[in-house]
């Protein structure tokens, strides 16, 4: 039987910082929240959790943060982040995803998330977004006067909400501590050029073989 294209990766499954030494690695956050698309944050979680250096150590830790100890994603299924608000320790970057939970504006939003974004957004070196999640970073105010995208249906919702952001259709926009990607799947691109940013072309080069689609 052949080996499993985890192991290839050199893969260390399931890293969180809950319970552990702290790590000189730097410390990823991912966002979660009721209907919540999966894809967007399953795909950056799966580069950064997924791929580690030449050594087999992993090039990041990874943790999921939630408003409580349950989530209930687009579609049904049910996640526990291993940090709610009140444990989440300080995060090196943080990752939003979209889905219909971000998509319009709502008292959950008010009251829990848009805080917690705009109390991180101060004290983490890098704030993403992929898709919808967009419209969370515009409302906690951290797109003003920075150039942004999100998914291409909604491009056009994104500008008439944010005026002072300059909306384009790209796949990934790095402004340097706000960064925004396309819709779903891009949060894999989000990912692998986090990974060069952070670590250079081969980090990146080795994640996106891992995943053995189009983003090699």
């Amino acid at each position: 039987m052949g080996r499993d294209p985890a192991h290839r990766r050199g893969h260390t499954r399931g890293m969180t910082n809950r319970g552990r030494e702290p790590s000189p690695r730097p410390l990823v956050g991912i966002l979660l929240f009721d209907d919540v698309e999966v894809l967007d944050f399953a795909g950056p979680y799966e580069v950064c959790s997924g791929t580690c250096d030449p050594s087999g150590h992993a090039y990041v830790d990874v943790v999921t943060v939630g408003p409580r100890s349950e989530v209930r994603c687009r579609g049904g299924l049910r996640v526990r982040p291993s940090h709610t608000f009140e444990d989440c320790p300080p995060l090196d970057a943080l990752i939003v995803p979209g889905g219909p939970g971000a998509d319009e504006r709502t008292p959950v939003q008010d009251e829990l998330l848009l805080p917690f974004l705009r109390e991180r957004a101060g004290a983490t070196a890098t704030v993403a977004s992929v898709c919808t999640g967009a419209f969370l970073l515009g409302r906690a105010g951290l797109l003003d006067g920075r150039r942004a995208t999100t998914h291409s249906a909604a491009l056009e919702a994104l500008r008439e909400e944010f005026p002072a952001t300059a909306v384009v259709a790209a796949k990934v926009v790095d402004e340097g501590a706000i960064l925004t990607a396309a819709g779903v799947s891009s949060g894999i691109d989000l990912g692998l050029h986090l990974f060069e940013r952070w670590f250079g072309p081969a980090a990146r080069e080795r994640a996106a073989t891992g995943l053995d689609g189009p983003w090699r």
